[in-house]
Order: C-alpha cells, then sequence, then structure tokens
C-alpha cells in the first residue's frame, strides 16, 4: 500500500508541467506550440530564451528533488523504488493531456537527493555529472548527448558510492530516459540532431 501511495504522489507532482505554466503566465506563449512541442527546459529556451529555460529546469529539478526527500523521511526504500513515477508524470503528465517533456531536469532533482547524505556521492553522483553535462553542452551544442551521458555517469558512480536501492532507481530512470531520447539518438546517429540555439 505504501509503495502505491508513493508512486501516485510521486506521479501526480511529477505531472506538473512548468514549462507550460511559466511560458503561458510569464510569456504568454503555450511551448507545445513550438519546436518540438516538449514540455521540457530544451524546448522552452529554444522558445522563450534562457532565463525561461533555466526557471523551468528548476523547477522541473525540484519536483524530484523535494518528492524525494520528504518520501524517503517516511521509508527511504520505498522512496527509492517509487522515485521513476516523478519523471514518468514529467514525460506523461496528468495535467497536459499526457504529452510533457523528457525528465532530464527531474531526474537530476533526484540524483541531487539521493547524493546530498555525503559529500563524496554529492561530489560524484550529482555535481560531476552535472558539470560534465554542462561540457558536453557547451562542446558540441548537442544537450541530448549530453543528458544521455551525465545521466548515465550518474548511475554507474551510484553503484559505487550508493546503496543499491538508489543505483536501481537511477538505472530505470536512465532507461526512460534512453525511451524518451530514441528519436535524438537516432538524429545523432545521422548527424542530423538539433543544436542548442539559445
Amino acid at each position: 500500500m505504501k509503495l502505491i501511495i508513493f508512486a501516485i504522489l510521486n506521479y501526480i507532482v511529477g505531472s506538473v508541467p512548468w514549462a507550460l505554466v511559466i511560458g503561458k503566465v510569464f510569456y504568454n506563449t503555450d511551448v507545445r506550440k513550438h519546436g518540438s512541442g516538449n514540455l521540457g527546459a530544451t524546448n522552452t529556451g529554444r522558445t522563450l530564451g534562457k532565463k525561461a529555460a533555466y526557471a523551468v529546469a528548476i523547477m522541473d529539478a525540484l519536483k524530484g528533488f523535494f518528492m524525494f526527500l520528504i518520501l524517503s523521511g517516511f521509508d527511504y526504500e520505498a522512496a527509492c523504488l517509487t522515485s521513476i513515477f516523478v519523471p514518468l508524470g514529467h514525460c506523461y503528465p496528468l495535467f497536459a493531456n499526457f504529452k510533457g517533456g523528457k525528465a532530464v531536469a527531474t531526474t537530476f532533482g533526484i540524483i541531487l537527493a539521493v547524493s546530498i547524505h555525503s559529500l563524496k556521492s554529492f561530489l560524484l553522483v550529482f555535481l560531476l555529472p552535472v558539470a560534465i553535462w554542462f561540457l558536453i553542452s557547451k562542446v558540441t551544442e548537442y544537450v541530448s548527448l549530453a543528458s544521455l551521458v551525465s545521466t548515465l555517469l550518474s548511475v554507474i558512480i551510484s553503484f559505487f558510492v550508493c546503496q543499491r536501492y538508489v543505483t536501481f532507481a537511477l538505472l530505470a530512470i536512465w532507461i526512460l530516459i534512453v525511451y524518451k531520447h530514441k528519436d535524438n539518438i537516432e538524429r545523432l546517429l545521422k548527424g542530423t540532431e538539433n543544436k542548442k540555439n539559445y
């Protein structure tokens, strides 16, 4: 029963479409009608600019961060096992016709939450992958490549410095991210992937 309750709560909070909210409230723009149509920071940036992208990324990350932090206070194992429902809610939001984003920022929020219990895990599981994300994104201008590599790095490092439940949770979420990026992966292999332009 606890797992079901946690999963439902995670999904509902994950379903809050911050890209849609910020776009409509502050820019009078529905980002779903522009670019890729995704409700994520990347499409928001391409549509509304860098400030809007960072705002969406932060708010999406906070969904994952606070939900894990709150639920892990009740049951750490259950919080890990159901954490994937936050990015699932983001990808398939209840409040936006089940068409959302690709959950990278939300995932980094979860990664931050699972890594803050020690300086070592914070530096290796969260901060290093974030730095790698910025590096790859800056050098290649491929946000998708940066997202796939950096989140995989978190999974791999977590195996050595975190509990197995954490690694299991991050691996499951990474598989979801790969699935949501399947078209991006195909374009990367063909050399036709869109570059960041904000």
